[in-house]
């Protein structure tokens, strides 16, 4: 347990009003129970006037009666379950555009100039007297997070945060502040030795780093090496991510995406520990206990740091104690969880409908009747559904028309950046079968079937089929669809052209680049269609420049000619023909309402969820199943 820590999360809206939410608390305090050695509220700022840069951050400079009483319930919280309680503490710099919009002077090594909604936001060159008060203020955070409860800091240096600018090659400031090396790591340096003074001797000091920050131009790991170096002996833990967040192209490898391999940062801290004595630990895709192990085994590092492994499944430590590595929820690395924190201010998870909802789920109330329950559909919606009615104590009879549970998903079980997805299915048909007291594969559920088991509760989670608009020539027998394409890639020549620039026909792309195919995506929106998952959509866009796709937005389809290999579109207001030996559309999905409203006449209890009322995502299908369960036999 003591090798697992609980990496820094923070979201904006976990600090309201003055302290922490009882949100955050739930959130936190269940990480805790699941079995993690600590757990870090992340984003709290050293200095709450000149160093907003997210929306909201714990104010580490403000001991109020109400702040410090919400710090040290959490921390109490944490604490109960045998967990570290830690809390991160940073200072955003020039990157502080928050306090620069609300009128504040803010600062930064050098003068630097960031964008922000549209909006330049200027940082003026940080005076000497202003780094001597900061540093004091990094020290009286620690020690203010000492006092209420903590057992450990985080002191945020990576990432492009204020460490980061100032021990970053682009500090040149010509006074010991900067220039040369020496000079720039003297600031870092100067915050732990501050920090150490302030907590004492015996309280454990982290620091967060990037270990390369993988960019063209950006420092590479020699100097993340050295970075490390300078600073051995003066913490306690050497925390090392990669990346920046000045550059929104390694987003998504700070925050490792599907394209990734599971553990790809973890490179930086094993070159990181060849050279230094103070512990080690690695951060970003890691939610696998073999890998875990083989990681702390051979010397890679001292500590596996995970985030969003612990969202999708908070048991994770403790299921990998229990031996029970098949149970485990390995998170997709799908990013919904950060794009929806960035658009709707509220991190979910795709697989984990409790995720951020600990405080709703906590005690709900066992039904007040037990029921007969139908389960129209065996996909992603109906076996969650399945699972926690069974949970609930209710009888459950589960209609899937496939031979197999999964779903249209299973079209996707091949895909090499999809294996958690094929795992998570997999995992969750075996829940299923043990779920059902009746299982009926290769059977319809028509009112006609359904009616035969007398259901007090139907829910309907029959999914969507492949759609297409009325496009001239799109009947073609030679069109295929995208979950043909997937399940069948050898039918497809080596010239593949998709018609609709959605995730499901953009993820195609790639799949089939992969493969060595090559791949034009055609999309009449302006831009990619990512379905507000913005940050999948930012992959995408790299991994097209990476495997060389070939892209047309803003392009309507006229016509197709699939024996002829062509497509008629207009781009740019200009006709234009695009070479098509084969076509394939991702053009949407219909729902399957009418077949759902049929449904909805055969029971007194009746939900619809997922798909068949709305073609969308699996986080739709796994929180509507979940929600439609806890609400089964409630009255």
């Amino acid at each position: 347990r003591n090798r697992i820590f609980g990496s820094p999360q923070g979201h904006a809206y976990f600090y309201t009003g003055g302290r922490m939410s009882e949100q955050a608390f739930g959130f936190y305090e269940r990480r805790a129970q699941g079995g993690a050695a600590s757990v870090c509220i992340g984003d709290s700022t050293v200095d709450s006037v000149r160093s907003r840069a997210n929306g909201e951050h714990v104010p580490m400079d403000d001991m109020s009666v109400g702040n410090m009483s919400s710090l040290n319930r959490c921390s109490g919280l944490i604490a109960r379950h045998g967990a570290v309680p830690v809390m991160e503490i940073s200072h955003a710099g020039g990157s502080a555009r928050l306090s620069a919009m609300a009128g504040e002077t803010i600062y930064a090594p050098m003068e630097m100039e960031t964008e922000m909604f549209g909006r330049k936001v200027v940082a003026h060159e940080m005076p000497v007297e202003i780094i001597e008060e900061i540093i004091q203020q990094y020290a009286t955070a620690a020690l203010n997070a000492k006092k209420c409860g903590f057992g450990m800091v985080n002191v945020h240096g990576g990432h492009g945060w204020l460490i980061h600018q100032f021990l970053h090659p682009s500090n040149t400031r010509k006074d010991e502040w900067g220039g040369s090396f020496e000079n720039r790591m003297r600031f870092p340096i100067a915050v732990c030795e501050a920090i150490r003074k302030a907590v004492g001797p015996n309280f454990p000091i982290e620091i967060r780093l990037s270990g390369s920050e993988c960019y063209d131009g950006g420092y590479d790991v020699d100097y993340g090496v050295a970075i490390a170096k300078a600073l051995d002996g003066k913490v306690d833990l050497l925390h090392i991510s990669a990346g920046s967040h000045e550059k929104p192209e390694v987003f998504t490898i700070t925050h490792p995406c599907m394209f990734w391999e599971d553990g790809v940062n973890v490179k930086y801290a094993a070159e990181i520990k060849k050279h230094v004595d103070t512990a080690v630990a690695t951060v970003g895709s890691l939610s696998d206990p073999e890998m875990l192990e083989d990681i702390i085994a051979s010397g890679k590092a001292d500590v596996v740091e995970i985030a969003r492994g612990l969202m999708a499944d908070p048991d994770l430590p403790l299921k990998a104690r229990e031996g029970r590595p098949e149970d485990i929820r390995q998170c997709l690395r799908c990013l919904s969880c950060f794009s929806d924190q960035m658009t709707k201010m509220r991190c979910t998870c795709a697989i984990n409908p409790e995720n951020n909802n600990e405080i709703d789920y906590r005690s709900v109330a066992m039904p007040k009747r037990k029921e007969r329950v139908v389960i129209a559909g065996g996909g992603i919606g109906g076996m969650e559904a399945a699972i926690n009615a069974h949970e609930r104590g209710h009888e459950v009879i589960l209609f899937e028309k496939g031979d197999k549970l999964g779903g249209i998903l299973h079209c996707e079980h091949d895909v090499p950046f999809k294996k958690h997805l094929a795992d998570y299915i997999e995992q969750q048909a075996r829940y299923t079968k043990e779920a059902c007291d009746k299982l009926l594969l290769n059977t319809a559920a028509t009112p006609e079937s359904v009616l035969e088991y007398e259901p007090d509760a139907i829910i309907a989670a029959l999914g969507a089929l492949p759609w297409h608009p009325a496009i001239p020539g799109l009947d073609n027998e030679k069109v295929l669809n995208a979950v043909q394409a997937y399940a069948n890639p050898d039918a497809l020549g080596d010239e593949v052209t998709i018609l609709g620039g959605g995730l499901a026909g953009s993820e195609l792309a790639i799949y089939l680049s992969i493969l060595d195919k090559k791949c034009k995506v055609v999309e009449m929106l302006p831009e990619l269609n990512d379905g507000g998952n913005i940050l999948q959509g930012l992959s995408i866009n790299i991994q097209f420049g990476m495997k060389g796709v070939e892209t047309h937005f803003g392009t309507k389809v006229l016509s197709v000619d699939a024996d002829a290999g062509k497509v008629i579109a207009e781009e740019d207001g200009k006709q234009i023909e695009l070479a098509a030996p084969t076509i394939v559309t991702a053009m949407g999905m219909r729902a399957l309402r009418d077949e759902t409203n049929e449904l909805a006449k055969c029971a007194k209890e009746f939900y619809a969820i997922g798909d068949c009322t709305k073609a969308r995502n699996i986080k739709a299908a796994t929180s509507e199943a979940y929600q439609a369960a806890l609400d089964l036999g409630r009255l």
